[in-house]
């Protein structure tokens, strides 16, 4: 563990607490806990940041999944494969990340993020619950789900990253007809897999501060607990609102980092 002190640990936890909440509402907790990383440890390498970030975010994610697969009408199969597409997906857009400049990458994902809240804006049925909508879904939907949602987010994961968790949010609501609740308990399920196959690569090249990420992890963990029961209590209108915030929240820091 890197040597800090109490006062940076101490809002390091507060962090990796809030970012769960986030992460397990809506996802896109790494907006928070990732510059936080990058802050409280100034001179450590960038992989070990990320690599650390990896074994926090893993467990509250595991942790939400879990309270989400207990109350939430998941369809575990889908999820499953979804998850294992992302993984793939995930890897390689990690081979790829090396060519690609994330300077380009940045004004294409805004102008799409802010092209999400507008929609989500405009239509206020958006991500609620419509059984005949949800009954009506083909198995060529759940199809394109693993090969473009799980595929296709997990690909940007690897190569890019930011808003992963939102996209897979909007996308699974958008293809499988999901209400926001169910989305996100499903994307959480697909979150697990590729946050395992990051922090596989991350360990294998010993770019992770474990006894760091373990501290954090409990409080990320506490984060995403509460987080999934608040979304399941208080339902798809409340994920509607956390979803917006995180949308415009992701658009300005992606503008920041474009352009400060």
């Amino acid at each position: 563990m890197p040597d800090i002190s109490l006062t940076t640990l101490f809002l390091l936890a507060l962090a990796a607490l809030a970012a769960g909440w986030i992460d397990a509402v809506v996802g896109g907790g790494g907006l928070l806990l990732l510059p936080a990383l990058l802050i409280g440890l100034p001179q450590a390498p960038a992989a070990h940041v990320l690599g650390t970030n990896k074994g926090v975010a893993i467990v509250g994610t595991a942790g939400a999944a879990v309270t989400y697969l207990r109350r939430a009408p998941v369809d575990r199969r889908t999820a499953v494969r979804i998850g294992l597409a992302a993984l793939t997906g995930s890897m390689a857009g990690a081979f790829f990340a090396a060519g690609i400049s994330s300077e380009v990458l940045r004004p294409v994902i805004m102008v799409a993020l802010l092209a999400v809240a507008a929609f989500v804006l405009l239509r206020p049925g958006f991500g609620t619950l419509d059984e005949d909508r949800r009954k009506q879904v083909t198995r060529a939907r759940k199809i394109a789900a693993i090969v473009l949602v799980g595929g296709g987010i997990g690909f940007y994961d690897g190569l890019f990253g930011p808003g992963t968790g939102t996209f897979l949010v909007l996308a699974l609501t958008a293809v499988l007809h999901l209400d926001l609740v169910t989305a996100s308990a499903t994307a959480k399920i697909v979150n697990v897999c590729t946050n395992a196959g990051a922090l596989a690569m991350f360990a294998a090249q010993g770019s992770v501060y474990w006894q760091l990420a373990g501290v954090l992890a409990v409080f990320n963990l506490l984060g995403a607990t509460v987080g999934a029961r608040m979304a399941l209590r208080k339902g798809s209108g409340f994920v509607r609102g956390v979803l917006l915030t995180v949308v415009l929240a992701l658009v300005a820091k992606l503008a920041f980092d474009q352009w400060a």
